[in-house]
């Protein structure tokens, strides 16, 4: 199968899904404020993946943005919350960049 690029950039809207539902949570005091906005962004980017890369890349995609959000837990322990976020975010914004978002599929 042929890979196309995403009609709309997901790698941002990944970091808007990580970061942004570790500020809704930590600052309004409502985790499930963080959940809901951690599942709208990975509903949409699974969508899109799915369309433009097929259901293999987006299983990929679909688990490393999950497994971002569950590492960062263990990940805070060590180097704190903030940096953790950040880090699990360019790690997972980085892979829907490189599998779905690159409009040069040659790598």
């Amino acid at each position: 199968m042929a890979r196309h690029r995403s009609p709309n950039p997901t790698a941002p809207v990944v970091a808007l899904g990580l970061v942004g539902g570790f500020a809704a949570a930590r600052y309004t005091g409502r985790r499930e404020l963080g959940g809901v906005v951690l599942a709208g962004a990975g509903a949409w980017c699974a969508r899109s993946w799915l369309r433009s890369s097929g259901p293999g890349v987006m299983g990929v995609l679909l688990g490393t943005y999950l497994g971002a959000f569950g590492g960062s837990h263990g990940l805070a322990k060590k180097i704190g919350a903030w940096p953790s976020v950040l880090a699990v975010t360019a790690v997972a914004s980085g892979a829907a960049y490189g599998l779905a978002d690159r409009t040069d599929a040659s790598f």
